[in-house]
């Protein structure tokens, strides 16, 4: 059975959106999910929460992606 894993990514405006990874972002946030729609909710308030706010929008933006994990069974 799979699992997904919500990642967002707090990228600098200057880097392209296809550039904007792990080990390029300023901020990654990951939380593991039941399933693809997870992925989709509740990044807003979480990022409504942090410092991060006033600068999304302004000087960086946000990437989501949803990665698919495989659970052993």
């Amino acid at each position: 059975m799979n699992t997904f894993i919500a990642v967002v990514l707090v990228c600098a405006n200057a880097i392209p959106i296809e550039g904007c990874s792990d080990d390029k972002a300023s901020e990654v946030r990951k939380v593991r999910v039941a399933n693809e729609l997870g992925c989709t909710n509740g990044w807003q308030e979480i990022i409504a929460r942090t410092d991060l706010r006033d600068e999304v929008g302004k000087t960086s933006y946000l990437k989501t992606e949803c990665r698919r994990v495989k659970r052993a069974e």
